[in-house]
């Protein structure tokens, strides 16, 4: 009689393979059940462990999300080389990540969190609004396709099966852009409407 390989939180080494996961990127319940039991079972260890290292274990069960992230500065202890590294971002990135924060938005208000999946076409048309007249429009579309990229390498969109055009925003994006945030969205969005302009102003396309 053959016996299953033990599950993660079974094992002796549970905590490690936790941590490790949490050191790699995202933990999501949705890509491992067990990973994910295993990790709210032992969360006050992981907490203490990651602690350690300046790391705060940030956890939402509601999403069904968890990831580390750097302590911040005045929360005691020495200061640490960081481990979690800062995410120099665009303007143009930071740009589409903001309105997929607002179409997430709302999504939730208008169906109570179900998935939210948009085809290329609409990624690039949410940005196409925000750009000034006259922009060169091979170049535009060159450097949307390039941030949609980026938004994904980040974990913010995921590609559905073999459609290489149809994109789900994942909600860890709520954990990145919080709603402290969005509340100046509009001035954000003037913001990035007119640096664009004297952008095109100042060199042109």
């Amino acid at each position: 009689m053959t016996t299953s390989a033990p599950r993660p939180s079974e094992g002796p080494d549970a905590l490690s393979l936790v941590v490790v996961s949490l050191l790699k990127g995202v933990v999501y319940r949705e890509e491992s059940s067990a990973l994910w039991q295993t990790l709210l079972q032992l969360q006050a260890r992981v907490r203490d462990q990651v602690s350690v290292l300046g790391l705060r274990l940030m956890l939402d069960e509601s999403e069904g999300h968890a990831f580390l992230k750097q302590r911040s500065e005045g929360e005691g202890g020495a200061e640490l080389p960081r481990l979690i590294a800062r995410r120099q971002l665009g303007y143009g990135l930071s740009l589409l990540l903001a309105l997929l924060r607002k179409k997430l938005a709302d999504a939730d208000a208008a169906a109570g969190g179900s998935r939210l999946v948009l085809r290329r076409h609409e990624l690039q048309e949410l940005v196409k609004l925000f750009l000034p007249d006259g922009t060169n429009e091979v170049r535009w579309v060159e450097r949307v396709n390039q941030d949609i990229e980026r938004a994904v390498e980040m974990g913010f969109l995921r590609r559905l099966g073999e459609e290489e055009d149809t994109f789900e925003v994942r909600r860890i994006l709520k954990a990145f852009v919080d709603a402290q945030w969005l509340e100046g969205f509009e001035q954000r969005l003037a913001a990035y409407r007119a640096q664009l302009v004297e952008k095109q102003q100042g060199g042109g396309e």
